[in-house]
């Protein structure tokens, strides 16, 4: 047999053998569900790992890293003379070596991210977005945010998540989610 007349032989058996093995593999045809990774996943998930701030203690690898975000995202803000001005309770209280509100903000920080990424095993007990903004229900506030300060966190938070290596599409997802906050968070 000449090759051409082999072509149309040797495909129409791999066509036939294709189709049993989609056939043999979905014998009770019930759908096969993908599997939709939660951006809490994504950031690594259940999975217990070494806690750097407490060897003793294991930690979610997603809370982690969210962890290691949020704070380097409030020093990033620190040094960011364009919205710090919003934080000079909590600045005044690290320079003098009181790092009790920089835990808070950072453990209550953690938690939101942890619940607004789709974890399971926290929840977020602080203010609301509107009020935590708002200096008249959170003395810690030093005024209202307008977009220009929204849009400088939004900077910051982005240099956050390079410090830690965020690969660039989980720090788009993350962006989308902060986004959703600019309509409570701007206040002026």
């Amino acid at each position: 047999m000449s090759i051409m007349k082999k072509t149309p032989v040797l495909l129409l058996a791999g066509f036939a053998a294709m189709m049993s093995f989609f056939v043999a593999c979905n014998k009770n045809d019930t759908p096969v569900q993908p599997v939709v990774l939660t951006l809490y996943d994504s950031l690594g998930g259940t999975t217990l790992v070494t806690d750097p701030t407490n060897p003793s203690m294991k930690i979610e690898q997603g809370r982690l890293g969210i962890r290691s975000v949020v704070d380097s995202t409030i020093f990033v803000i620190a040094a960011d003379t364009a919205i710090n001005s919003y934080f000079t309770v909590l600045l005044s209280e690290v320079t003098v070596g009181n790092l009790s509100g920089f835990q808070d903000l950072s453990n209550e920080l953690t938690n939101f991210f942890c619940v607004a990424t789709g974890a399971k095993n926290f929840m977020y007990t602080g203010l609301n977005m509107v009020d935590a903004h708002d200096p008249a229900k959170n003395s810690r506030m030093n005024g209202k945010a307008g977009n220009d300060d929204f849009d400088a966190f939004v900077a910051d938070l982005v240099a956050g998540t390079q410090q830690n290596a965020l690969p660039d599409y989980l720090i788009a997802r993350v962006g989308a989610l902060v986004e959703t906050l600019r309509t409570q968070v701007v206040q002026q």
